[in-house]
């Protein structure tokens, strides 16, 4: 097939490389260059801007960082729009991989229906390294019918894809999904911080909960890198942090009380404010440690 993608970041990279590996055309653009080398090494072609990549793309995956992002790359002056089918180009199907705001993605798809291109939301969760083993699992929100055409390459991406429903469900289900996880993360930093002010191991504690029914990924994954102070990012606490921006503004749109994800988003908001916003989010166990020593 002619595909698109855009967005060729740490997860993005990846996923287009899979794509071309399984021996589709791939037309992509990024706003560095640099980011698209290996790409173009292998056999993908570079355009100037996503409409000259909707003019050479039947499906276009784009995969970058927050709402304004995919409207720009989709609506903007340049976007996928004004290379899609109006614009003489191939374009028909947009599959946003992104994690952006439930609204704007129902937004983007209207727009796209009335020129007869269709659309599904379908962010991703597992990581930089479920994204490079193509084992990720895909949120699916959209037309059941469009997803059945797309599903052999969500197949090249994923090993769980499920339609959650119309435009904007996948961006919902990707909500829910960062709220239990980032909520996991900072109940594994105050029980690290606890196991440390009570002069407790805490890695002994760590190997403790990971055989009981505290025993997590979270735990597994994020605990370690809190026992050995290892803040360096696997994904940036920024990133989540944009997140829970998300989920709590639909939260409140919707009235919809959630107590303990809006604690665990001011966290996140501390965590922003000592400059940890490029760390990883194990980096809410030092903010707990702070609190703790100005107490």
């Amino acid at each position: 097939m002619k595909l698109g993608f855009i967005g060729l970041g740490a997860m993005g990279l990846p996923l287009a490389g899979h794509l071309l590996k399984a021996g589709h055309a791939l037309a992509v653009w990024s706003r560095r260059p640099e980011a698209s080398a290996s790409l173009l090494a292998a056999g993908a072609r570079g355009y100037a801007s996503p409409a000259e990549v909707a003019r050479h793309a039947e499906i276009v995956f784009t995969m970058v960082t927050g709402s304004e992002d995919v409207a720009a790359v989709v609506l903007g002056e340049e976007g996928l729009i004004r290379g899609g089918r109006s614009g003489n180009g191939q374009f028909s199907t947009l599959v946003d991989m992104s994690t952006i705001a439930p609204e704007m993605a129902r937004q983007i798809a209207t727009r796209l229906g009335e020129l007869g291109i269709r659309m599904l939301d379908a962010p991703v969760s597992g990581g930089v390294t479920a994204a490079a083993n193509a084992t990720l699992s895909i949120m699916v929100g959209g037309p059941a019918e469009t997803l059945a055409q797309v599903r052999p390459l969500f197949d090249l991406l994923g090993k769980t894809i499920v339609h959650v429903g119309e435009n904007g469900a996948g961006q919902v289900a990707k909500a829910c999904n960062q709220m239990v996880m980032v909520a996991a993360i900072q109940a594994c930093a105050e029980a690290m911080h606890l196991a440390a002010a009570s002069a407790v191991d805490p890695l002994k504690v760590q190997l403790a909960l990971l055989g009981g029914a505290a025993g997590s990924r979270v735990l597994e994954v994020f605990g370690v890198r809190m026992v050995n102070r290892d803040f360096a990012a696997g994904v940036e606490a920024r990133l989540h942090h944009k997140d829970f921006g998300i989920l709590l503004n639909e939260a409140h749109r919707l009235a919809c009380p959630l107590p303990i994800a809006a604690l665990v988003g001011q966290q996140l908001n501390a965590l922003m404010g000592h400059g940890w916003g490029r760390d990883d989010s194990a980096s809410l166990l030092r903010v707990a440690e702070v609190g703790s020593a100005r107490q």
